[in-house]
């Protein structure tokens, strides 16, 4: 009896040796599975090119592991430290199959991305698996280093220099006499129609010169036509109304009908009060303006100048009280409801235009010609360089390539 319960006994720890064997070769097993992967190779950190010097560019070739191998690359890491032996601080993370990346910052020495100039950092790139992580050659010393001269702008630094030379060549030629065609515009050839009509009627013209401010340069644009338009008022004797809603464009917008009443020779006939200041509440101002539509019912109504939300209310009642109507802003959303409801319409840069075909100052004469030669200049290298993408000039086409 005895013998069988030690014969047992012995059968149960060699089952029991032989489980533990296997649980011992498959955690070694488990083991011998977590391999680290290929490490980036062929780091290379340096100073990114025409930059304040706050940028470093690094490039390295792909992990054996990454879309090859085991391919079991989950990101790379890119760390960065002021000494080859660290300690290394994370910079950014990237993609799989990434092979280059920018270590950028700031310059100022209290936000956490503080990249100072001339400055050793070095790096390395970390690749990442599940489980495991292979590190990259440590590369450096690298500095970053601002340049005086950012030559990727190259094309920019050309196309500055041409256009000034247009301008001056086009202001010169103004002021030497010289007439520069501009193309007639619709909507001014009738301003002087516009006005005769009003004298006939005896009816008065109203000017509204939008709701911008003196610094926008739709308003100022429009201050010129005012001018042209004040001349005329003179001129013939016609009344005038021009309802603000800004008071410092109130005053200029004096200034200026008072100047062209002098140079009409008519003094005498200005009067202040045709300028004048209505409210800078928005639709307040459109309800002032309507009510001087409808009661004074005037002949002729300009809109020139920035516009929101109120132009198609002001060009809806100006037709409703039979008005001739002349407008024109920059405002690319209001630009359908004037067109609409106005009898002629200057669209986008046409009131920049208007002013220089009424105004006639070289300057403006000069300047708008330049734009008009400049464009057309664009045109043409568009032309070329969409010539040479299809038939793979690169050479045209790396020229007129902006750098960063």
């Amino acid at each position: 009896m005895k013998i069988k319960i030690i014969a047992l006994m012995a059968m149960l720890l060699l089952l029991a040796s032989v489980g533990w064997g296997q649980e011992e070769a498959a955690i070694d097993s488990t083991v011998q599975e977590v391999i680290p992967p290929g490490p980036p190779l062929n780091l290379k950190a340096f100073d990114k090119p025409y930059d304040n010097g706050h940028a470093i560019d690094l490039t390295w070739d792909l992990s054996v592991d990454d879309g090859a191998g085991r391919n079991n690359i989950i990101e790379y890491r890119l760390m960065r430290a002021d000494s080859p032996e660290g300690p290394f601080v994370e910079r950014k993370k990237l993609e799989m199959g990434k092979t280059e990346a920018e270590d950028k910052g700031v310059k100022e020495p209290d936000d956490p991305n503080y990249f100072p100039r001339e400055h050793d950092f070095y790096y390395k790139v970390v690749a990442v698996t599940a489980d495991a992580e292979a590190e990259s050659e440590v590369v450096g010393p690298v500095r970053g280093i601002g340049q005086w001269y950012n030559a990727g702008k190259n094309p920019v630094a050309v196309a500055v220099v041409l256009f000034t030379v247009f301008t001056i060549y086009f202001i010169f030629k103004a002021k030497k006499g010289a007439e520069l065609y501009i193309r007639p515009l619709a909507g001014i050839d009738a301003v002087d129609e516009a006005i005769g009509r009003a004298t006939e009627m005896g009816k008065p013209i109203l000017y509204v010169l939008g709701l911008g401010t003196a610094a926008d340069i739709a308003t100022i644009a429009s201050f010129t036509i005012l001018s042209r338009v004040a001349q005329k008022v003179a001129e013939y004797q016609t009344s005038l109304i021009v309802p603000c809603y800004d008071p410092i464009v109130m005053t200029i917008a004096q200034e200026t009908v008072k100047a062209s009443y002098y140079s009409a020779g008519r003094p005498d006939a200005y009067n202040q009060d045709s300028v004048f200041f209505v409210t800078n509440q928005q639709f307040a101002y459109v309800g002032g303006v309507n009510g001087i539509m409808l009661r004074d019912r005037p002949a002729t109504n300009f809109y020139l100048g920035k516009f929101y939300a109120e132009s198609l209310i002001m060009a809806e009642t100006g037709a409703v009280a039979g008005s001739i109507q002349i407008a024109g802003t920059d405002e690319v959303t209001q630009i359908p409801f004037f067109v609409v409801a106005c009898d002629y319409t200057l669209i986008g840069e046409e009131l920049y235009a208007a002013s220089a075909y009424l105004g006639r100052e070289p300057v403006l004469l000069g300047t708008l010609k330049a734009q008009d030669y400049a464009k057309a200049l664009v045109i043409i290298c568009c032309i070329i360089g969409f010539i040479a993408a299809s038939f793979g000039w690169t050479w045209f086409v790396e020229q007129f390539h902006v750098g960063n």
